[in-house]
């Protein structure tokens, strides 16, 4: 009888290892993410993931002044020996550079059939979510009539002075992308010739979108060129400013998706397509929408929240692939135009 009593223990103690094993998914219960998507918005998704799956989250978040580019460089050196599993990032074109380079997976989502094609690779190497904006952010104290600027273009216009604009460097994150967009819409020489009167102007380069916004808001600088997700908060936060959709009789403001990733040979392979399926749900996006950090949702489902953005977005019609061919010239040109 007792050794029957062992017997039956034996076995539910390796019953209970495997369904402990199952809930949470395999030897390990962890997923480690890169994310260039600033740490106010993503902490509270990956937590809200952590605690709904029972996966542990390790994150990697980014450093303000290289954004992407310092991910995108550590998962290239890494590629030898993943360490991530996925990679979230704040925009598209370096999402694509990875895919050249080989470190990504491809992954096909099932939720990724309810994002539009033009936001997804169709061979499953990411897809996008949470869209955001180029905006230009007015300061209303110093700009009493802040509709006057509607293009790019005006930040070209001798009324307002070089020093009292402000754009983030155009070398890294969504800056760069937007280089090399215009780069691929108006054609490289022009686009280059708009940053080097930008330059020539003195506008003022600083670290960041975020370092526009709040030079913006505190009345340091008249205009800046930033993203939704910086002008809308400081909208929210009462700033005494308005957000402006440039050339929206024209060509559109570009809209960036966020993207995610599945990271080639990463550690925990089933735990990163679990955290991608959790990202593309809509439920995910509308919780990016009510932080504050989409006002662009890709699910149709999705409502953009009311009150910083005037009305629909028109998006430029780019090709993100195209976008990205142009990205190693836009930044070397644009180290040649602004870091002589």
């Amino acid at each position: 009888m007792r050794a029957r009593a062992m017997l039956c223990l034996g076995l539910l103690l390796i019953l209970a290892a495997l369904l402990a094993s199952c809930r949470m998914g395999g030897e390990t219960s962890e997923v480690v993410v890169y994310t260039s998507v600033d740490q106010p918005y993503s902490e509270p998704i990956l937590t809200a993931f952590e605690e709904q799956t029972g996966i542990r989250v390790r994150a990697v978040y980014d450093v303000e002044a290289s954004k992407t580019t310092g991910l995108v460089n550590r998962l290239l050196a890494e590629a030898s020996h993943p360490q991530a599993d996925v990679f979230w990032n704040s925009e598209v074109i370096q999402t694509i550079v990875l895919e050249e380079n080989q470190v990504l997976s491809p992954y096909v989502s099932p939720e990724a059939e309810a994002i539009p094609p033009q936001f997804r690779d169709p061979d499953g190497h990411w897809t996008g979510l949470a869209g955001r904006a180029r905006v230009l952010l007015v300061n209303t104290d110093r700009v009493s009539e802040p509709t006057r600027i509607a293009s790019l273009n005006d930040l070209l216009d001798p009324t307002w002075p070089g020093e009292s604009i402000g754009i983030a460097y155009p070398l890294f994150g969504t800056t760069a992308t937007h280089v090399a967009a215009l780069y691929a819409e108006r054609g490289q020489d022009e686009a280059r010739a708009f940053f080097e009167q930008l330059q020539e102007r003195g506008v003022r380069v600083v670290d960041g979108n975020s370092v526009v916004r709040d030079l913006v808001a505190s009345g340091q600088l008249a205009i800046g060129l930033t993203d939704t997700d910086d002008a809308c908060a400081a909208l929210a936060q009462g700033a005494p400013v308005q957000v402006i959709l440039p050339d929206q009789d024209g060509g559109g403001t570009l809209i960036i998706p966020s993207t995610v990733a599945l990271v080639a040979g990463g550690p925990h392979p089933e735990q990163g397509r679990a955290l991608i399926d959790y990202l593309l749900r809509p439920e995910t996006e509308q919780a990016l929408v009510l932080s504050g950090y989409c006002h662009v949702p890709l699910h149709a489902a999705v409502e953009a929240p009311p009150g910083c953005i005037p009305g629909s977005v028109r998006g430029m019609a780019v090709d993100y692939r195209q976008v990205e061919g142009f990205l190693g010239q836009v930044l070397s040109e644009m180290r040649e135009v602004y870091l002589r």
